[in-house]
């Protein structure tokens, strides 16, 4: 379900960026991503994501990433180590997979990340994940 789509979208406050390969909605302490159909998600669509992250949370933020997973999309899950090697503000990563393909996808990538991966059957229980983070117990 998109986050448009959901109950959430009326309850969560949130500024909606578009960029030309899908939306994010920045919250408080998460964003959700929602890529386009066939988008191959590379390393400069990264970087784009991450300046309008910087310019929107500012420098030392520490949030959370939700992969609303509901087209089906490219990624090399190398570039986590990469991501890592030159970025840490995001402390978790919740993905959110609708078929066995995407959950198959998430669990590969799972391997490759640093940083803790939740494998989600849908936008509430990544949602509800996130909002159980320790790191955001004080917020």
């Amino acid at each position: 379900m998109r986050f448009e789509e959901s109950k959430y979208f009326d309850l969560l406050p949130h500024t909606k960026i578009e960029f030309s390969f899908g939306n994010y909605y920045f919250c408080k302490n998460f964003v959700i991503s929602e890529l386009q159909e066939g988008v191959h998600f590379d390393w400069e669509k990264i970087l784009e994501v991450i300046g309008a992250m910087l310019d929107y949370y500012g420098e030392g933020i520490e949030i959370a990433y939700i992969s609303n997973r509901v087209n089906p999309y490219s990624i090399e899950p190398q570039l986590w180590y990469r991501f890592h090697e030159e970025f840490d503000f995001i402390i978790a990563t919740a993905t959110v997979a609708y078929n066995d393909f995407g959950y198959i996808n998430a669990s590969i990538e799972k391997q490759f990340a640093n940083i803790s991966l939740k494998r989600c059957d849908n936008l509430s229980e990544a949602l509800s994940w996130v909002k159980h983070l320790k790191e955001f117990s004080q917020n």
